[in-house]
């Protein structure tokens, strides 16, 4: 059965630094257990406890599963290969340790970092990307970090493809996936990341199903999505004006995915991810809002 969980980004918690600090774990958890959420991603480290036994404390108390952490790499760099794999490892232990799920390590690019990519998220061109010796630096990278979390503790790496990274568009997402060995690196299917990136999530659950292993919903505003290229906002622009609205008021066919997901018997979880910053408003009501809208289409 599909389960719904949140992350800690949902809470302005997110990898990208900010100048308003963002609630602490405890609060997050509170709130995320309160609004009917049953796991929960670990955030960036450190957010949480590292130490598996008072992190497992933590979400026994408030009945939340642990089910996977993000971790960010600037796979176009080769020198960046060695510590990411360090971090991804490190990460993978601490959740193969504190949590009782099959918990995944979500790989990505470091999203944000390179000016171009962050200037032109949501209207990438193909002269904004990678050449093809670049492409075979990045799958390299992205394959040495899933076999080492892998070899290290049996645990599965999902590759999340993310606005202002350099795996965005459906062309870099094939050129991500026909580089990488479909039993080692999943795909992170984000509806929302995937539609303001110009793509569709029902054609990727069609073209990558069987390498879907995690799931973000997200949502994408059309209208935001329009004035972000009218006017050349970067991508953190964008997120402040709302371009991952609340689901169901966005352009994501939710009830069309959901359908698609028990066609191909998807069994793992469906994350929620909203990307409110510090300041935003009240992430909790946010969150609750989303989990009734997800009630309401059957999960």
């Amino acid at each position: 059965m599909i389960q719904i969980a949140n992350a800690p980004c949902s809470w302005g918690a997110l990898e990208f630094d900010l100048t308003e600090p963002a609630p602490g774990y405890a609060h997050v958890l509170d709130e995320m257990a309160a609004t009917g959420y049953a796991g929960t991603e670990l955030g960036d480290f450190g957010f949480m406890p590292t130490e598996p036994g008072p992190l497992r404390k933590e979400l026994a108390q408030r009945g939340l599963a642990l089910l996977a952490a993000f971790v960010p790499v600037a796979l176009a760099d080769p020198a960046a290969h060695a510590a990411g794999e360090e971090v991804a490892v490190r990460t993978a232990r601490l959740l193969a340790t504190a949590s009782d799920e099959r918990p995944m390590v979500v790989l990505a690019d470091d999203n944000g970092s390179v000016a171009i990519r962050r200037e032109h998220a949501g209207r990438i061109a193909p002269e904004h990307g990678l050449r093809d010796a670049e492409w075979d630096t990045f799958a390299a990278g992205a394959m040495r970090i899933a076999r080492a979390v892998r070899e290290a503790t049996g645990l599965r790496t999902v590759f999340h493809h993310h606005c202002a990274g350099y795996v965005e568009t459906p062309t870099e997402i094939d050129a991500l996936m026909r580089r990488t060995d479909p039993g080692l690196l999943g795909l992170c299917l984000d509806t929302g990341h995937l539609t303001y990136g110009g793509g569709d999530p029902l054609a990727a659950l069609s073209r990558y199903g069987d390498r879907v292993w995690h799931v973000h919903f997200k949502d994408c505003d059309p209208a935001v999505a329009r004035e972000t290229r009218q006017r050349g906002w970067d991508y953190f622009e964008a997120v402040r004006r709302g371009i991952f609205c609340e689901l169901g008021r966005g352009s994501v066919d939710f009830p069309a995915v959901v359908a698609a997901l028990g066609e191909r018997g998807y069994g793992g979880w469906i994350v929620v991810e909203q990307d409110v910053l510090p300041g935003m408003g009240t992430p909790a009501e946010s969150a609750r809002r989303n989990r009734e809208y997800l009630r309401s289409i059957g999960l």
